[in-house]
């Protein structure tokens, strides 16, 4: 059995190991702090610089953190309002795509993507 000041020689030693590993050592790693509320938002399709036609489909994933609950798209910083996959009629030359998270009221949160496309 474990005396009092024994466990707390114990809990000095585990406080000296975390800063000689140069971090807390009860943090939790960047994947539970996305798991605990942080959104985010990557474009899959098209690719950055990509050249695609006057329309085409956008893919992106959305990982839902407690800020984020869906997705504003943005064409030249232009939201494409009631956006439903597929972009139509740009004009040519390069355009900016955006896909930013928003919350349930429709405010933008930190997890926003861009790309830029040519369309030909």
């Amino acid at each position: 059995m474990h005396t009092v000041k024994q466990i707390g020689y114990m809990g000095l030693v585990i406080a000296f190991v975390g800063c000689l590993s140069g971090g807390p050592v009860f943090a939790a790693d960047k994947h539970d702090q996305h798991i605990a509320g942080e959104s985010k938002v990557i474009i899959t399709s098209p690719k950055d610089g990509e050249k695609v036609g006057d329309s085409f489909e956008l893919k992106y994933e959305l990982s839902n953190g407690s800020h984020g609950g869906h997705a504003h798209v943005f064409v030249d910083n232009e939201y494409q309002r009631g956006f439903k996959g597929t972009l139509r009629g740009l004009s040519k030359g390069e355009h900016q795509i955006t896909v930013k998270a928003a919350n349930e009221d429709h405010a933008s949160v930190a997890a926003t993507h861009t790309i830029t496309v040519d369309v030909q």
